[in-house]
């Protein structure tokens, strides 16, 4: 288990994560549908999750959701690399109703997101374009290779949250155990 704090002008934030865990989760970042949204991922990811977030909400929920996503990143930066033993690659493609999210994760020691999906508008009071923000702040900080993709959807809420369920999932089929990959790298490192 991996347990890590950031405190901020902004925030204040705390993060445990277990990556090989049942996808338990206790998540409160003071912003509903974002709370959501990580349930989501922690569920499907079977990755044990909890999150306690205290941010300048009434800024607006920018610096709250950029600043978990950070933290989140480095724990499972902390928890993956070195890499060893692991599938290191992992993709999904998941439905809800008519939203469909196309997912690939290469977990290289390196940093790159492509996310091709809605990025404006709104779902209740929570800014779409924060999603974006969110996985990019993740994946930089995790360093990994994230490629997120609409292939079809229109309600705003599917389409999101798919993204989550679909992040999580190829991220727990890139950790599946394999003691024949030893280092998943023809480096030799990552």
């Amino acid at each position: 288990m991996i347990q890590k704090s950031r405190k901020t002008k902004e925030t204040d934030i705390s993060i445990e994560l277990e990556i090989y865990g049942t996808g338990k989760h206790d998540i409160d970042t003071g912003i509903g549908f974002f709370d959501h949204m990580l349930s989501s991922f922690a569920k499907h990811s079977l990755f044990d999750l909890k999150i306690k977030a205290n941010g300048d909400l009434n800024v607006d929920f920018h610096h709250t959701v950029e600043d978990v996503g950070i933290l989140l990143g480095e724990c499972l930066k902390d928890s993956i690399y070195p890499l060893n033993g692991v599938e290191r690659f992992g993709d999904s493609i998941i439905t809800m109703d008519e939203a469909a999210i196309s997912v690939a994760i290469d977990l290289c020691n390196r940093f790159y997101l492509v996310y091709e999906s809605i990025d404006s508008g709104k779902v209740g009071d929570f800014d779409i374009e924060l999603v974006c923000e969110f996985f990019r702040s993740f994946s930089l900080n995790a360093s990994i290779n994230l490629h997120i993709v609409k292939l079809r959807g229109s309600n705003s809420h599917h389409i999101i949250e798919a993204s989550f369920k679909a992040v999580g999932v190829a991220l727990r089929r890139a950790l599946v155990k394999n003691s024949r990959v030893e280092i998943p790298s023809t480096k030799g490192v990552l």
